[in-house]
């Protein structure tokens, strides 16, 4: 079983960045690939970024040139933000893929215009 935990998230105006941060324990060994996922309010939950144990990272379009997603180590995924847009503005969910889908608490993004 793996936990995630989120950190980061914050308020910021338009145009700027936020790095969020997602750190895993547990059966860390057994994950295949960790992501972020997003929900604003009255939205469904969408995929925002992900990257492989082998670092093969995979973006949404709406998200492409402006968020990077690297990993430090075996267990911590970081989402640098640039550019940010209000309508960024979500629940961000770190999420990892092993035998089952694992999914943090959340961190919220509020982009202000």
């Amino acid at each position: 079983q793996v936990q995630l935990v989120e950190s980061g998230g914050g308020l910021v105006q338009a145009g700027g960045s936020l790095r969020l941060s997602c750190v895993a324990s547990g059966s860390i060994f057994s994950i295949n690939a960790m992501g972020w996922y997003r929900q604003g309010t009255g939205k469904q939950r969408e995929f925002v970024a992900q990257i492989t144990s082998g670092g093969r990272t995979n973006y949404a379009e709406s998200v492409k040139g402006r968020f990077t997603i690297s990993r430090d180590n075996t267990n911590t995924v970081n989402l640098q933000m640039n550019s940010l847009k209000p309508e960024d503005t979500a629940v961000y969910y770190c999420n990892a893929v092993s035998t089952r889908y694992s999914w943090g608490q959340g961190t919220q993004v509020t982009v202000s215009s």
